[in-house]
């Protein structure tokens, strides 16, 4: 068993997983960050922990693969609040912290708080590792838990303020990655016979069954077993924002993103069924608009590589655990084809066209300063077949997830799971993991000024995405509920959602990338041919309408 120090350890095993970029904010384990330079790994030095873990996150999503990050001591809560994003979001993010040592624990040591409920509360696995001789027990344990099950955030503590205890010390140690724990999923069990088939019952009986489909669908890169099986059930589909892209926007059985961030169409829709499937679905609060969408009551099917998560916040008629290419694969192979759902697919395509036909008006409309969902018709327009379409929250994640359609099946979408911000950095993550591909990050005035430095990060380390700012210099989407505690419009309210106009093009020229504003939706196309060719990072700083407000989402009344 060779001998070699804990920083070397940490190198060749995380490359041993694949890891092809680390992102940390200094100082932390600089000899392991030494050894993965001379491994090949890219060093991405950001100016924030969260950005950091954002990075990791999004690198993490688009490769299906776990992403790293690091910080030292005193930064390794500001990790934790970054770690939140890929914890709601499911992703499989490995973060390396330092801790003050062990013999100063709980003395009042410069800069020490205590790492352990932060970390608790954002990974499905944290771990002290004291010695360079731990490292093979918890390394590898982090892998496996952050890709195992529902994927998520793992933590490993390193003794020491920027881990020297663990980095620098050496110790006789063997590398061994595990290469099952490299992707997502590592296993593929499916769901039981008995179960698919009563499943398949249940389906074949309901005359307005509805299929949710989740971030599991995207997890288990199961986009084509969810479109054969809505065709051979003849079932609409209903996506959650971490599921857009797995379903044809154009299809005759789409329906379109239900819950909070969503289309009309999509809450009717599961409104009227009697049956709903929720594939790789957590029936979280956002994707049932705090589970009233479907109503209470309605019968549930649900499938989930996680056990725990069926018939946590919808009684279930029937349950499946498995993997959910595999289970709906065997769900094909056992499934007679269902008879054409004639009056209900009508019924949905109605309430799709009606939808459209309601915000029409928005979308095509020719005003200046341009409307958002006009904004977004042109980004429908101009998307290539391979990008990757990346979304803050808040108005972000609505217009990109009700407004914008992905119409190749190569294109990708990951969103912001909570914290304003996450947008911009993310976005380089993506670029990361997917260096030959277009990267186009879609935030808002409020979303870009939480990590504009990291513009500085993109064009020093060569990331080069192109960032569309929607900017109305305000956080309009909070302008309705400021004035109603208000009772009406105020200076005092103004000053709670509004911002002075900002020029996001010149700050990015500032730092290196290119930057241009557009202010007709006619000159955005050619404004992001320039930046896509330009071959540094880029922002488009499109200014757009204060009013453009999203609609809140559709319920039934009563």
């Amino acid at each position: 068993m060779p001998s070699m120090t804990g920083g070397r350890f940490i190198a060749e095993t995380v490359h041993g997983y694949g890891i092809t970029h680390v992102f940390f904010m200094p100082y932390i384990g600089p000899r392991a960050l030494m050894e993965m330079e001379k491994l090949g790994i890219k060093r991405v030095q950001t100016h924030g922990e969260k950005a950091a873990a954002y990075m990791a996150d999004a690198y993490a999503r688009v490769k299906r693969a776990p992403g790293l990050c690091m910080a030292q001591s005193v930064g390794a809560v500001n990790l934790a609040a970054g770690l939140q994003d890929a914890y709601l979001a499911c992703s499989p993010v490995v973060a390396l912290t330092g801790r003050e040592l062990l013999i100063n624990q709980k003395r009042h040591a410069y800069q020490e708080v205590d790492h352990v409920n932060p970390f608790s509360a954002v990974s499905k696995y944290s771990a002290y590792v004291p010695t360079p001789e731990h490292l093979p027990v918890y390394l590898r344990q982090a892998f496996r838990a952050a890709t195992t099950g529902t994927p998520g955030p793992t933590h490993l503590d390193l003794e020491g303020i920027a881990g020297q205890g663990v980095v620098d010390q050496e110790a006789d140690l063997e590398v061994y990655a595990e290469e099952m724990f490299a992707q997502l999923p590592p296993f593929r069990p499916s769901a039981e016979p008995s179960k698919i088939d009563a499943a398949l019952q249940l389906l074949a009986g309901a005359e307005r069954p509805v299929i949710v489909a989740g971030g599991g669908v995207a997890a288990s890169d199961a986009r084509d077993e969810l479109i054969e099986l809505a065709e051979k059930l003849s079932i609409p589909v209903a996506t959650s924002l971490n599921a857009k892209t797995m379903f044809p926007f154009d299809h005759a059985l789409a329906v379109g993103v239900p819950g909070s961030y969503s289309r009309a169409c999509a809450n009717q829709a599961l409104c009227e069924a009697d049956l709903v499937f929720f594939i790789g679905s957590h029936t979280g609060g956002q994707v049932t608009n705090a589970y009233q969408i479907p109503p209470q009551g309605t019968p549930v099917i649900q499938l989930d590589i996680n056990p725990e998560e069926i018939g946590r916040n919808y009684p279930v008629k029937v349950g499946m655990q498995g993997d959910v290419k595999s289970s709906l694969r065997h769900m094909i192979d056992r499934a007679a084809p269902g008879s054409p759902r004639n009056s209900w697919i009508g019924r949905v395509q109605e309430l799709v066209q009606a939808w459209r036909a309601s915000v029409s008006q928005h979308v095509d409309a020719e005003i200046l300063p341009m409307r958002p969902e006009r904004l977004c018709r042109e980004l429908t327009d101009y998307l290539p077949s391979d990008a990757i379409l990346v979304s803050d929250t808040g108005h972000a994640g609505i217009w990109t997830g009700t407004m914008i359609d992905l119409k190749h099946a190569d294109q990708s979408f990951i969103r912001c799971s909570g914290s304003l911000g996450w947008g911009l950095p993310a976005a380089m993550g993506a670029k990361c993991a997917a260096p030959d591909r277009p990267v186009l990050c879609f935030t808002g005035d409020g979303g870009i000024w939480y990590h504009l430095t990291e513009l500085e990060t993109a064009v020093r380390c060569g990331i080069n995405t192109v960032t569309v700012v929607n900017n109305n210099h305000s956080l309009n989407q909070e302008q309705g509920g400021v004035e109603q505690t208000y009772g009406g419009r105020t200076t005092g309210s103004d000053e709670l959602w509004l911002f002075e106009d900002a020029d996001f093009a010149r700050m990015a020229e500032s730092f290196g990338a290119l930057g241009i504003t557009v202010h007709k939706p006619s000159e955005l196309a050619g404004t992001l041919d320039q930046a896509f060719a330009s071959g540094r990072p880029a922002v488009v700083d499109v200014k757009t309408h204060v009013e453009g407000i999203a609609p809140r989402a559709w319920v039934p009344t009563g």
